[in-house]
């Protein structure tokens, strides 16, 4: 066969060097089909889209990997709101605290500092929500119910001390802490039997039980002992009526029986000072610095080598709970209440309450240094039982249209609470009577003084005076009126009202289902699940050594 005359597939390489694009070519050869080869377009798309897809895959790990590092970091400084092992819950009261009250502390202590309108209260920072307050018997809630709400989590009616409207126990927050196994504690600048903090560790039905509160708080209660630290007022409540400084309707001694419970006691500033700050603190403690109640702050600050500020107490606790439990598994409880704000709401004082303010503001920051150095996790939240007085920044004195002014510098003037000036009108009045002195005029004369170098008033008018002259029972509503009105501060009742009250943090963060608005039975629930504790256990506890 001639050279022209090969045959066409003679030549034909083995299928292992041929490639499939020869392959694809000699079967078009046989078939006569046309060979479907693929563009260099086609080859640079198919190369495009593989570089999309690699670069889409890298950009969502990156993505992914930036968002784990950053949950990682804010873990790592906040926390999360379901915490797991050791920590410590302070829970902190401004009881009676609205926002108004808010509102005229942070202008006073501007004025009064001269410092610029921009300048806020360490509250201001930590701003996280509001509660809703009413009980379940009225749009406007009482101490009692609406700590109830906070100990146990649940709706009770005005006056119940952890008792519910079925008038069955429910346990508390504190109650249940101490059964896990942390450590507890009271701050109250009241009675430690008034209902806040009585709320957390008894069982009444009406709140003013106090000589069955004093007894529940030492542990002659079904559960026995569960308060590890209390420091506050109200000795009087702890006292037998034998003694001339009892306010017991009995002849019990309940400090007596707390020392037999193991309880170390004191009742003074030296005893207090002696403690270093909680170094020297041995538990369980009970301290109580006033028969009644703890003087107002505006007035307490002239008297402080006989009482203890609420800053000072709240520190001793938090010191003295801290090294308690230093080596345990679980942490501590602590209730520190800002108490008498709801009194100067009551007195519709203005001058006494931002001073009360002020100290709970105090205290407040010394919850945020201790936590800060702390090396367990712990959690401050605080908020307010309900308001008090109906405050409001600005009053009209006249049927006239009124200006758009309120004045904290009248509040600055005064030296000391209108409960304060009432208690020197009536010892005045007393040393008169016993003289026979009854001349209005020199009595006049005195209040003028009064008003004068304790309230920084000097223009009281005749039908003020005449007022405190009349109704000398009542004079501490009149001082109070003197003062609000030259401030121009209005009030609308001498008791509470129905305002939402504010809720605060140390961490935004582990607090973040407080977030917001919510009913006050919320802010109780938040309590018990951050501990991690079973309040219904110690409820069904209760209910079945009630029997």
């Amino acid at each position: 066969m001639s050279r022209n005359q090969e045959p066409l597939l003679s030549n034909r390489p083995s299928s292992e060097q041929s490639n499939d694009n020869d392959l694809a070519e000699e079967d078009a050869l046989l078939t006569g089909e046309r060979v479907q080869r693929p563009s260099e377009n086609d080859k640079i798309k198919w190369r495009e889209w593989l570089l999309f897809g690699w670069a889409f895959a890298a950009t969502a790990v990156i993505i992914v990997l930036a968002v784990l590092y950053q949950n990682q970091k804010t873990t790592q400084s906040h926390g999360s709101s379901t915490p797991s092992g050791k920590r410590n819950l302070i829970f902190m009261v401004s009881d009676g605290m609205g926002p108004t009250s808010l509102s005229m502390t942070r202008s006073f202590r501007q004025q009064q500092y001269g410092l610029p309108y921009g300048d806020t209260l360490v509250l201001d920072d930590h701003l996280i929500g509001q509660s809703r307050t009413r009980s379940s018997s009225s749009l406007v809630t009482d101490s009692a119910a609406g700590a109830t709400a906070f100990s146990c989590g649940k709706k009770s009616y005005n006056g119940a001390i952890s008792i519910l409207p079925d008038q069955t126990p429910c346990g508390t927050v504190l109650e249940a802490a101490k059964k896990e196994g942390y450590m507890t504690g009271l701050v109250v600048t009241t009675r430690i039997t008034d209902a806040t903090p009585a709320c957390f560790a008894s069982h009444v039905k009406l709140r003013q039980e106090e000589d069955l509160i004093a007894d529940q708080l030492i542990g002659n209660h079904p559960l026995g002992h569960t308060v590890d630290l209390m420091l506050g007022g109200g000795r009087c409540r702890f006292l037998p009526n034998t003694t001339s400084a009892s306010c017991r309707e009995d002849n019990k001694d309940l400090v007596e029986q707390a020392k037999q419970k193991g309880y170390t006691y004191i009742d003074n500033r030296k005893d207090f000072d002696n403690l270093q700050t909680g170094n020297g603190l041995k538990l369980p403690f009970l301290g109580l610095f006033a028969d009644e109640d703890i003087p107002y702050e505006i007035d307490r600050r002239f008297e402080d080598d006989t009482y203890p500020a609420l800053r000072e107490m709240a520190e001793t606790a938090l010191k003295a709970l801290s090294a308690a439990t230093k080596n345990s598994d679980k942490g501590f409880f602590l209730l520190v209440e800002g108490s008498r704000i709801d009194h100067a709401g009551h007195g519709n004082d203005p001058a006494a309450q931002v001073h009360e303010v002020l100290s709970y503001d105090h205290a407040f920051q010394s919850v945020l240094d201790f936590i800060e150095k702390e090396q367990t996790p712990s959690l401050l939240v605080g908020t307010s039982d309900h308001e008090t007085g109906g405050l409001s920044a600005a009053r009209q004195l006249h049927k006239t249209y009124p200006e758009y002014h309120w004045y904290p510098e009248v509040l600055a003037n005064a030296s000391h609470s209108a409960h304060w000036l009432a208690h020197a009108y009536r010892d005045h009045l007393a040393a008169s009577t016993s003289r026979g002195d009854s001349d209005k005029k020199k009595l006049k004369h005195y209040l003028r003084k009064l008003l004068k170098e304790h309230m920084g008033v000097h223009d009281a008018s005749s039908n003020e005076l005449s007022s405190l002259i009349a109704r000398p029972e009542i004079a501490s509503y009149v001082f109070a009126d003197i003062i609000s009105r030259r401030a121009q501060i209005g009030w609308s009742t001498h008791g509470h009202s129905a305002a939402d009250v504010n809720i605060y943090a140390s961490d935004s963060v582990s607090a973040k289902p407080l977030v917001g608005n919510h009913e006050n039975t919320e802010v109780g629930k938040f309590l018990r699940d951050w501990l991690d504790v079973d309040v219904e256990a110690v409820t069904n506890e209760l209910r079945q050594k009630s029997r």
